[in-house]
């Protein structure tokens, strides 16, 4: 370690014993917090009771669902939007499609893309101890993902409804599938690496490893079914044998293969109104780009409220959802939890900050199914959310979000094309900012 370094001293360290024994407040904040836990300590009381749970606009989509021990939540989420359009076009009260057949596909096609890219650099000379390489091989098949993702998934694979192609232990919970996973991928670079002449065979070797690991793992998922369903009507329908992809086609016809990710990103060196690109994420070779229009959050918000009270649909969206959150109340509001005064500590990063070091990035998506406006028509004051985590908690696994806290800490949204204005339009046409695969724009959600 550098020279210049100084080590925590014996004195040091008595003196901030002393220091603290002597505050009365500290003693108070230790017993209650070893005995409570800091949140339950730290708890707005007041805040956290006059945050109310009604909205002026509501989108019912039933029942919550879970996506388990897994890092689903982006397949859940834009598979709840798909769900809405579906049973409004079925009549249906209830329906959800098959997660797992999205992740199956997901996770084939990754694990392609994964290969090919690691072959190109590999081929270019790209060193395996590079900055590079090295965040290819730890990030390497995880279950996190963006809309545009899944949008690529179902424009190649479609959907089917989740009892014909159920939940499997392994899709539930995912942790020992993706270190097998990971393995196999992580053997086929070192082998390229090894004989730089038998790239092309290791890649279609690893790549049947990993249908046949898959497979076993998730189940064989179909590729034609006989579709029937009675409505909420009870009238009786009969589709007859369809594919997953025409499926989707028929019944989530509402143009969500045509929606933009607008991202806010704080950094004052990536302007507003120009699109951004991350190098080397993607999932399927060929498709669409993850690439992010960057706007304001108050545009976000606007956009985002337009589609609740004029489409009446869900809206997918993408937030840290760590900071200043009650799971099991199912609240998040910037001042929901009063932690620097019981650690007697500013906590004073703004959201430019929490990205640029390292403190906040998207890690989990869910949907709006709900948003209230202030009888001024202009003001919101809190979000309904639809999470993925379950019934048991929030109401009855719906969250409410202070509109505060949507500025903190949401990051990105899902929104059609056509709502844009002439200048992003444009924007949307020209080519992206390419920012580093390490890039906090290119985190996951999971």
């Amino acid at each position: 370690m550098g020279e210049n370094l100084q080590a925590l001293g014996q004195e040091q360290l008595a003196r901030m014993r002393e220091d603290f024994d002597g505050n009365a407040s500290n003693r108070v904040a230790m017993n209650a917090v070893t005995n409570a836990g800091i949140s339950e300590v730290a708890r707005n009381y007041d805040r956290s009771r006059l945050l109310q749970r009604r909205f002026s606009v509501t989108v019912d989509n039933g029942s919550v669902t879970s996506q388990e021990r897994s890092g689903r939540c982006w397949l859940f989420s834009s598979l709840n939007v798909a769900r809405f359009i579906a049973k409004r076009s079925m009549n249906l009260k209830e329906f959800e499609f098959s997660q797992n057949y999205a992740m199956y596909y997901d996770k084939l096609e990754r694990i392609n893309y994964f290969l090919q890219d690691a072959a190109e650099l590999i081929r270019a000379g790209e060193a395996s101890d590079s900055r590079l390489m090295q965040h290819l091989l730890k990030e390497v098949m995880g279950d996190g993902g963006q809309w545009t993702m899944a949008m690529n998934v179902y424009k190649k694979y479609g959907a089917v409804p989740k009892d014909l192609f159920p939940e499997t232990a392994s899709s539930k919970s995912t942790s020992e599938m993706n270190v097998h996973l990971r393995a196999i991928l992580r053997q086929a670079v070192a082998h390229m690496y090894e004989s730089n002449d038998s790239i092309d065979e290791i890649v279609a070797t690893t790549l049947e490893a990993g249908h046949r690991l898959l497979t076993i793992n998730l189940g064989t998922p179909p590729t034609s079914f006989d579709w029937e369903w009675t409505d909420k009507d009870d009238n009786f329908h009969r589709a007859g044998e369809i594919t997953p992809q025409e499926f989707w086609k028929r019944y989530v016809d509402a143009g969500l293969e045509d929606y933009v990710c607008l991202v806010d990103d704080p950094r004052s060196e990536h302007p507003k109104g120009q699109k951004i690109a991350i190098e080397h994420l993607g999932n399927v070779v060929g498709a669409d780009p993850t690439e992010y229009l960057n706007v304001s959050v108050d545009f976000m918000k606007q956009a985002a409220r337009k589609i609740l009270s004029e489409e009446g649909i869900p809206v997918w969206f993408g937030a840290d959802c760590h900071p200043m959150m009650d799971r099991k109340n199912g609240a998040w509001a910037t001042d929901l939890f009063e932690y620097g005064r019981v650690y007697d500590f500013d906590f004073d990063l703004d959201k430019e900050e929490r990205v640029r070091f390292g403190d906040s990035a998207m890690n989990h998506a869910m949907a709006f199914v709900g948003v209230d406006v202030a009888e001024d028509g202009t003001t919101t004051r809190r979000w309904r959310v639809e999470n993925s985590w379950g019934c048991k908690i929030a109401d009855k696994g719906y969250f409410t979000m202070d509109d505060p806290w949507f500025s903190e800490f949401v990051y990105e949204i899902a929104v059609p094309k056509s709502m844009l204005p002439a200048e992003y339009q444009e924007a949307l046409r020209k080519p992206a900012i390419k920012l580093p695969a390490w890039d906090p724009m290119g985190a996951l959600a999971q």
